[in-house]
């Protein structure tokens, strides 16, 4: 199927673009490539890094909507549960910006905790 679409020239305005649509699939592509530094990023499924992913990210949405009406320090505690869990992710998936994110936002979120308590 092919869609006509009308060129915006001043020079010839009775010329058409064709819009085709796209029949080769990514892996095709990267195998027409045929380099070892183009691949196709797939993150793990139904390993054990998948769960502990979406049940830290659950609890970092609890801890968010806690931290919505107020309900401090519980909300830093929550909070602490996820970072911890994306922190053993990024450890699992050799992944270095989401262990430096995940270990800064524990320890930002421990100082909170002990500036409650002790502050």
């Amino acid at each position: 199927m092919v869609f006509p679409i009308h060129r915006l020239s001043t020079y010839n305005k009775e010329e058409k673009m064709t819009i085709e649509p796209i029949r080769e699939k990514l892996d095709d592509k990267i195998a027409k490539l045929n380099s070892s530094r183009v691949y196709k990023k797939v993150t793990p499924k139904g390993d054990l890094s998948w769960y502990i992913k979406w049940a830290s990210s659950i609890i970092l949405i609890i801890a968010m909507m806690f931290t919505a009406v107020e309900l401090f320090p519980l909300n830093m505690f929550i909070a602490i549960i996820g970072f911890i869990g994306w922190l053993i992710v990024g450890m699992l998936w050799h992944d270095r910006s989401l262990i430096v994110l995940n270990a800064i936002s524990l320890a930002i979120y421990s100082m909170g905790i002990l500036n409650y308590y002790y502050g």
